[in-house]
């Protein structure tokens, strides 16, 4: 039984340290400039805390919308930081 506790506690930790999905983003919002450049911001604030910043090349749209709705609840992102960071990395590729 104690087996039992301890790996229902084991397991419940490991979904909340996992987070809930963000599901914000579903196609670009913010186009403004000013809004792509705290996408930018919180981009390379965010994400640079845990690991090195990914090209913006490396995904296209659908594959960042999967990516970061992984990465946002980790990163702590509000859904609208998710959704400005998806704008600014969706825009630099279309570049």
């Amino acid at each position: 039984m104690k087996k039992l506790v301890l790996s229902i506690i084991a397991g419940s930790a490991f979904m909340v340290s996992c987070g809930p999905k963000s599901v914000a983003v579903t196609g670009p919002k913010y186009t403004s400039s000013e809004q792509l450049a705290q996408g930018k911001t919180v981009f390379e604030n965010s994400c640079n805390k845990c690991h090195q910043l990914p090209d913006p090349a490396k995904h296209d749209d659908q594959g960042w919308i999967k990516t970061l709705s992984r990465m946002a609840p980790k990163a702590k992102l509000n859904d609208d930081q998710h959704q400005m960071v998806y704008d600014y990395l969706i825009s630099v590729n279309k570049k």
